[in-house]
C-alpha cells in the first residue's frame, strides 16, 4: 500500500447532491445552518470553498445524515506463534473457557479447534497435546490462530465492553503477545442508500471506473443483490446489497449496502500499524485506502487514458465522477468508527423453528399429540455443542472480567463510537 493517502475534501457537487438526499431548498440548508441563502449558492458554485467547519455544523444540524455511513471492523483473525489456544482464551482474550468446546480438527494444519458456545463465531485453531512415546508425557506444540467472523466480531465487542475495552487497547495487547494479523474487514455501511448496486454494477460494465487492481467480479442479480469484487487476496475491496443478503437469509438490517476493505497479512498490518502507532483514525485510513484505489466515473474511461503515467489525475481531471461515490469518499471521513455488542442468541435456531417447524407442530397440536411433543422437549438430551450454547446464551457475563464492572446488559445492541472512548480502556 501506500504511504501518500489523502481522501478528496467536499465539493459543491457533493454538497448539491446531500441537499437533494435530505430534500431540502437552499432556503431551508441556510436556516439550519444558520447562514444566508447566498453563502449556501456560492458553495454550490463553486465560488467559495467548503470548510471543515460548514460541514460539522451541517452534520449537527442533520443527525439522521451524520449517521448513514459507519465503520466497523467484520472479520479479524490473529495468528500467535508462541501462544496454545487456552492461553488465548485465558490471557489475550479473557473469556470464560468453560464456554469453549474443544473438538478435532484438520484446518490449516492445526489439529485442534476451541468454539465458542460450539460455533464458529469466535474460535481458535492449535495443536492439541500428543503423548511422547519414549518419556510418556505430554507435549504441546505451541502457536494458534484466533478467528473473529463476521458475528464473532460483534459478540467479542460485547466481551470488550464488560472488560471496559475497546478495539484498540485490544489490538495493543494483542501486538504485546506477538499477535500477527492475518485477515483484516473493515466495513462501511451505507444505511442512508447512497449507492445503488445496480448503478455500481452498470458502472463497471460500461467501463466507468478506475481501480487499481486488474481484476474484478461481478455475482448475482437484481432480485437477489449484486456483490462486485475488485481484486484478489491480499487485499479486496467488496461492494454489495447487505440489506437484500440479509433479506435472502430471512433477517432485517438497517444497511442498504456495504463496502469492505478486506485484507490480508501485510495489507492488514499496515492499516494496524497507521492506527496503532502513527495516531491516524481508523476511519480516516478506511477511507483514504478507498479513495486511492478504487474510482467511479460518470463517463466513460478511455483506453488511452488508463495507459498514461498518472492515469488517476488524467481521469479525475478530465471525467466527470460519479457523484454517489464522490460523496461517499469525501464524507466518509466525518463519520464514525462503532461498536455494536451483542449477546449471544439462539437466533438461528429459532428462526428454523419457526419457519419449518412451526407449522408442522400446529397439526399435531390441533390432533391431539401436543402432550408427547412437550415430553420429547422435556427429555430430549442435548450434544456438546448444545449444551455450549445454552450456557453461553443464558450467562449473563462472557468474561473474567465482569465482576468488576457496573455494565448495563438490558441493551446489548447499543452503538459506541471507538473513537470518542480511544484511551479510555484498561
Amino acid at each position: 500500500m501506500t504511504q501518500d493517502l489523502n481522501a478528496p475534501e467536499l465539493t459543491n457537487n457533493n454538497l448539491i447532491l446531500m441537499r437533494q438526499l435530505l430534500g431540502i431548498t437552499q432556503q431551508e440548508l441556510a436556516t439550519a445552518l444558520d447562514i444566508s441563502r447566498k453563502t449556501v449558492n456560492r458553495f454550490e458554485n463553486g465560488e467559495q470553498k467548503i470548510s471543515d467547519k460548514f460541514v460539522d455544523k451541517l452534520l449537527v444540524a442533520y443527525p439522521d445524515f451524520a449517521e448513514s455511513i459507519e465503520v466497523q471492523f467484520d472479520w479479524v483473525s490473529l495468528t500467535f506463534p508462541d501462544l496454545t489456544s487456552k492461553q488465548v482464551i485465558d490471557d489475550v482474550l479473557r473469556l470464560q473457557d468453560n464456554l469453549f468446546l474443544e473438538r478435532p480438527t484438520s484446518q490449516n494444519f492445526y489439529t485442534r479447534e476451541m468454539a465458542f458456545a460450539g460455533e464458529k463465531n469466535i474460535y481458535i485453531q492449535d495443536f492439541a497435546p500428543v503423548k511422547n512415546p519414549e518419556t510418556q508425557a505430554m507435549d504441546q506444540k505451541f502457536g494458534t490462530t484466533l478467528y473473529l467472523t463476521g458475528k464473532g466480531t460483534r459478540l467479542f465487542e460485547k466481551a470488550l465492553l464488560e472488560q471496559s475495552m475497546n478495539w484498540h487497547d485490544f489490538f495493543a495487547k494483542a501486538r504485546l503477545y506477538r499477535g500477527h494479523l492475518t485477515r483484516l474487514d473493515i466495513a462501511i455501511n451505507d444505511k442512508w442508500g447512497l449507492l445503488d448496486m445496480n448503478e455500481l454494477v452498470k458502472a463497471v460494465q460500461e467501463k466507468r471506473f478506475w481501480s487499481k487492481s486488474k481484476s474484478y467480479a461481478v455475482h448475482g442479480n437484481v432480485d437477489d443483490g449484486w456483490t462486485v469484487d475488485f481484486g484478489k487476496s491480499p487485499f479486496v475491496i467488496r461492494a454489495y446489497d447487505k440489506h437484500k443478503e440479509q433479506a435472502n437469509k430471512g433477517y432485517d438490517t438497517d444497511v442498504k449496502t456495504r463496502v469492505e476493505l478486506e485484507l490480508h497479512q501485510d495489507k492488514a498490518e499496515y492499516v494496524l500499524d497507521e492506527w496503532l502507532n502513527n495516531g491516524e483514525k481508523l476511519v480516516n485510513i478506511t477511507f483514504d485506502i478507498l479513495y486511492t484505489y478504487l474510482w467511479f466515473t460518470n463517463g466513460k474511461i478511455e483506453d488511452q487514458q488508463l495507459k498514461s503515467d498518472t492515469v488517476r489525475d488524467e481521469i479525475e481531471t478530465t471525467v466527470e465522477p460519479m457523484p454517489a461515490w464522490s460523496l461517499l469518499t469525501a464524507l466518509g471521513q466525518k463519520m464514525k468508527f462503532v461498536r455494536e455488542p451483542k449477546k449471544q442468541s439462539v437466533e438461528r435456531i429459532e428462526k428454523w423453528v419457526l419457519q419449518s417447524v412451526v407449522p408442522s407442530l400446529a397439526v399435531l397440536k390441533k390432533t391431539g399429540h401436543w402432550h408427547e411433543i412437550i415430553e420429547a422437549i422435556n427429555t430430549a438430551e442435548l450434544s456438546a455443542e448444545q449444551e455450549k450454547l445454552v450456557m453461553a446464551t443464558t450467562k449473563n457475563a462472557i468474561t473474567q472480567a465482569s465482576k468488576q464492572l457496573n455494565i448495563n446488559f438490558e441493551k446489548p445492541t447499543k452503538k459506541y463510537n471507538e473513537d470518542d472512548e480511544q484511551g479510555k480502556g484498561a
